[in-house]
């Protein structure tokens, strides 16, 4: 049903562009004036952007017949997901370079995302080699042609792009050239990982040193890959602005280099400690085993001593052939059995599990042969039985009080084995121990956890009651210096209402100055009045 849908969607595609151009030639007769027409209109340009889109997957399904026949899912669902991506990085560039946005533009990233498909599906092609079991000489001429193929269409692309920024300056050409680099460092990378799978595979045994050479190669062409991102970012703010659309890209491509500087470290920390950390096993220990079939290459791990592989065994009690594990080795540092990390397994010899549960019940077996006593906090510890050290005073250096711990160290339970199901009934009540030694050791270190536990309990309710009184009296000091600043504020109040009375007493007196003064004026002034009309009046006699 997909099918005929696909097919009609192709049969439809095909019959209106045909009418779109037929439309044209019939209205404008000549070709020149025909393409103006076309290009002038938007319904006809748009018909013509689908009929390109459908023969790009026409020409991709072709090529996919061609260089990959049939996909498997996890292709698939690894080509959707990474292409999902694509396109919203490219979103994100449309938005830097919006001024180049051009039909130009639009088939150009057409183009950049139809070969990175090709790219992707090729990684995940050449990786399926390593799992499966036919690798055919069709295979291999499909994968290196598709590989020559699409790294001369990188560079090609590479050179476009540096000779147009050298002609013309920097534009979206830059971020075109920068794509086409990284997708030929990725298929480097491809390249690198189909040559050590293809000598892996002309090998009767396993070659083991080629995870170190993936490994490393990983790293060198990881390196590459950020430093092209850093130079490519520094031009970008240099030339134009942030380019957002290469953060995600980038931001992987530094995880991936750290990852693989990670890998190196550890599988080489692995391998060295391959001889030195693990105990060849026996015959005897061999004979104890049930199941002796390697699961790293699914063959039987014969006698140590007629077989021609030696046989190691893992502190979680597992047992590989070495040469399995320094392979194994090389990818991860797991046990491959219980994915149990041996690496920090490191700093302490593998010994089995039932010589060090002997070891550590023999010591408490003979000193509690009496009465439990404490032990000496002077005398030196049992090298066999792990040791608790004493536990300092974790609030001494407050000076506030001094309540030591309690003056003795136990020596804890020892450690139960990393597999309990390779042990008989027997070996597990001889663990367990049913004697009175037995019974009073364990109650004689319950009963030092207890006291343990109780003075913790009285340590930490001192700091607690430390830290009331310290926060009560910084409450009080807080509220003293309050007060202090509440008092400072009156008294600048009262100087400053003390400076303002003394203002309004002096106003005050210049103010009856004045009136006084106003008063004199006027009394002289009726005084004169007086005697001017005094003065008339005499006149009018003298005329008279």
């Amino acid at each position: 049903m997909a099918r005929f849908r696909s097919e009609l969607g192709i049969l439809v595609s095909f019959v209106l562009t045909t009418s779109v151009i037929i439309n044209a030639f019939s209205h404008k007769k000549q070709f020149y004036p025909s393409i103006v027409y076309l290009t002038k209109s938007n319904s006809s340009m748009a018909i013509i952007y689908l009929q390109a889109f459908v023969l790009t997957l026409l020409i991709g399904k072709l090529m996919n017949r061609i260089f990959f026949g049939e996909l498997r899912a996890i292709e698939l669902e690894h080509l959707f997901e990474r292409s999902w991506y694509a396109i919203t990085e490219t979103c994100l560039a449309f938005t830097v370079f919006r001024d180049d946005f051009s039909p130009k533009f639009v088939t150009m990233f057409t183009l950049l995302l139809f070969l990175k498909c090709f790219h992707w599906l090729t990684e995940d092609r050449v990786e399926y080699m390593e799992r499966s079991p036919n690798i055919t000489v069709m295979f291999h001429a499909r994968i290196l042609g598709l590989m020559i193929l699409l790294s001369v269409l990188d560079l090609n692309f590479v050179n476009v792009a540096y000779q147009h920024t050298v002609a013309k300056g920097a534009s979206v050409q830059l971020v075109f050239g920068f794509e086409y680099a990284i997708l030929f460092i990725n298929m480097l990378s491809t390249m690198t990982k189909y040559l050590l799978h293809t000598v892996d595979l002309q090998n009767e045994n396993p070659w083991e040193n080629k995870g170190i050479y993936i490994l490393h190669s990983e790293l060198v062409l990881g390196f590459i890959r950020v430093f092209l991102y850093l130079t490519f970012m520094s031009i970008m703010i240099k030339i134009h602005t942030f380019p957002l659309f290469a953060i995600r890209p980038m931001y992987l491509a530094l995880r991936s280099f750290k990852k693989s500087l990670n890998d190196v470290v550890q599988s080489r920390r692995a391998i060295r400690n391959l001889n030195i950390m693990y105990p060849d096993v026996t015959p005897e220990q061999l004979r104890n085993y049930s199941d002796t079939i390697c699961i790293i290459c699914r063959e039987e791990m014969a006698n140590p001593n007629e077989g021609p592989q030696q046989i190691k065994k893992l502190p979680c009690d597992h047992i590989f052939h070495k040469n399995c594990l320094r392979s194994w080795f090389q990818r991860q540092q797991t046990c491959p059995t219980c994915r149990t990390s041996i690496l920090r397994f490191n700093n302490q010899p593998a010994q089995p599990a039932q010589a060090n549960f002997a070891q550590a019940h023999q010591a408490p077996a003979q000193q509690q042969a009496e009465p439990p006593q404490p032990p000496n906090i002077n005398a030196q510890p049992n090298p066999n039985v792990p040791f608790m050290p004493d536990f300092p005073t974790p609030f001494a250096p407050l000076g506030m009080f001094n309540a030591p711990m309690p003056p003795f160290a136990f020596m804890p339970p020892p450690l139960p084995p990393l597999n309990l199901a390779s042990l008989s009934t027997e070996e597990l009540d001889t663990m367990e121990g049913q004697e009175r030694h037995n019974v009073e050791a364990r109650i004689h270190c319950l009963r030092n956890i207890s006291v343990l536990l109780n003075s913790s309990m009285v340590q930490m309710q001192q700091y607690m009651n430390m830290c009331a009184a310290t926060s009560h009296l910084e409450n009080l000091t807080g509220k003293k210096s309050r007060v202090e600043n509440d008092l400072n504020l009156v008294n600048s109040q009262e100087e400053s209402l003390s400076q303002v009375k003394q203002e309004m007493s002096e106003e005050k007196n210049v103010f009856e100055n004045l009136a006084g003064s106003s008063d004199q004026t006027a009394a002289s002034t009726s005084k004169q009045s007086e005697n001017d009309e005094i003065r008339r009046r005499r006149l009018e006699k003298l005329e008279s």
